[in-house]
């Protein structure tokens, strides 16, 4: 059985024994045994690599196999795992989440694979010059997408069309586009696009002009039979091809569109299908992340191979970034056949799932042993506490708290305390954790400060497919 010693401060020292005696449900899987020591600090957050090394003598307990530490705690923990001769790592910021980073830990859900591809559309490409649609490329490789769709517009003249094909392809990119004209077709298929979009069953001549590989559509939506010639003319000349139904906007024919999505599925169950969902995301005036879980949730269903994206309307600025994450969510769900709930918050912007921790008497009793004038501020159910030595204070306005604060001369704390102040109200209003000194987590819908966009995959993984 596992011994793992846990290291804390002395306000937290209690909650954590309290967490740590409840937790065997949650780990029955994998027992283990354990220790508490605080080591002569009050704060725990504020626990260092070099601070550890200076107070907890070596060797550890007979039987260790790990050291956890505070999740705020500072330093270089591979340097700790050689000093003391076992894994030393790094919890939860809050002890209240610890059943759950157990629970987590003996799932190991691996977010590095996917199976649905992105195609992130520049749908302005005629207006922009190569600098501006080699810029735009970079941003959406850089959320996610695997392919770059350079999107023509119909009454606009494209003449460096085929310079924008040639110089994505150059700059390594694999290459869509996507036009309502012939000519534009084929002369991004001469240029050396990997794809061309929309082929239907009148126009597979440009096919046969082409190395490209073509999205095959619909004359008309509803028109499953023309798709269906299409997929079969495709298949007799032998070359790979995508067929996609076309998803409708709500309410002019969604519900019925996925059905057609369902059907084509059925009717070819090994074809690969593409999804475009801008109509739906992009024309929903509603947070696109949950949009997104949803639709690729049904593409993980329908095994869709990929799904055409946009990122026009302002509100729908992160479409490909959200599309990233929820492609892989819903593949672990599917591949492991478990609902796709506590495998990622990223895509949980506004509310959070266990907002507030700690409730009320909880953190009174955290204010009841606090014996310096240091603010500190947490939130629960009830509002924003505010406390230090001198007094603990509770409103759910901030305005309401700075009479009480006594910092009207002292601006850079009131200007701290501001901020804190802020953050917190957000957080009591949406329901989103709060941590002090801690921007908000809204999830994927902001980049983290030097944050990897890879970092809430598997530790060491690497982007794959299948």
């Amino acid at each position: 059985m596992e011994h793992i010693v846990f290291l804390t401060g002395r306000l937290a020292q209690l909650s954590l024994q309290q967490v740590l005696e409840s937790i065997a449900p949650v780990a029955k899987r994998e027992p283990f045994t354990w220790e508490v020591r605080e080591i002569g600090l009050q704060v725990a957050g504020l626990m260092t690599a070099e601070m550890i090394r200076r107070r907890v003598a070596a060797p550890l307990t007979e039987g260790t196999k790990r050291m956890i530490v505070p999740g705020r705690c500072r330093g270089d923990l591979d340097a700790l795992t050689a000093h003391y001769g076992v894994k030393v790592e790094r919890g939860p910021e809050e002890v209240k989440d610890l059943p759950q980073f157990f629970g987590r830990e003996a799932r190991h859900v691996d977010l590095s694979r996917y199976e649905t591809e992105i195609f992130a559309e520049i749908v302005d490409a005629p207006r922009l010059d190569l600098d501006g649609i080699a810029a735009r490329a970079r941003e959406y490789r850089r959320q996610g997408a695997d392919v770059i769709d350079i999107g023509c517009l119909p009454e606009t003249p494209f003449p460096h069309l085929e310079d924008a094909v040639t110089m994505l392809k150059e700059q390594g990119y694999r290459v869509s586009v996507d036009s309502m004209r012939e000519d534009e077709l084929v002369r991004g298929g001469r240029a050396g696009a990997d794809y061309v979009m929309s082929l239907n069953a009148d126009t597979l001549w440009i096919a046969d002009e082409i190395a490209s590989t073509p999205i095959l559509v619909p004359r008309e939506p509803a028109d499953e039979a023309s798709l269906d010639r299409a997929i079969e003319g495709m298949t007799k000349r032998g070359r790979a091809f995508l067929a996609d139904p076309i998803l409708d906007p709500i309410p002019f024919g969604l519900a019925a569109s996925i059905a057609r999505y369902v059907s084509l599925r059925e009717r070819y169950p090994d074809i690969p299908i593409m999804m475009g969902v801008g109509n739906v995301t992009e024309l929903t005036e509603a947070d696109t992340s949950g949009i997104n879980a949803v639709l690729f949730g049904m593409a993980a269903e329908l095994r869709v191979a990929a799904v055409l994206t946009t990122s026009v309307s302002l509100h729908a600025r992160r479409a490909v970034r959200e599309a990233d994450v929820a492609r892989r969510i819903m593949h672990a769900a599917r591949e492991t056949q478990t609902l796709p709930k506590g495998i990622s918050a990223d895509l949980s912007a506004l509310h959070a799932k266990r907002p507030f921790p700690y409730d009320a008497d909880e953190i009174g009793t955290f204010a009841a042993a606090v014996r310096d004038p240091n603010y500190r501020v947490q939130v629960s159910a009830d509002g924003i506490h505010v406390y230090n030595r001198d007094g603990h204070h509770v409103a759910v306005d901030p305005f309401a708290l700075y009479p009480e604060l006594k910092v009207e001369s002292d601006g850079g704390h009131a200007f701290y305390l501001g901020v804190q102040l802020a953050r917190a109200e957000i957080a009591w209003q949406l329901g989103k954790r709060f941590d002090q000194d801690q921007p908000l987590d809204w999830g994927c819908e902001v980049d983290r400060p030097d944050e990897d966009l890879m970092a809430w995959c598997a530790p060491g993984a690497t982007k794959t497919k299948g």
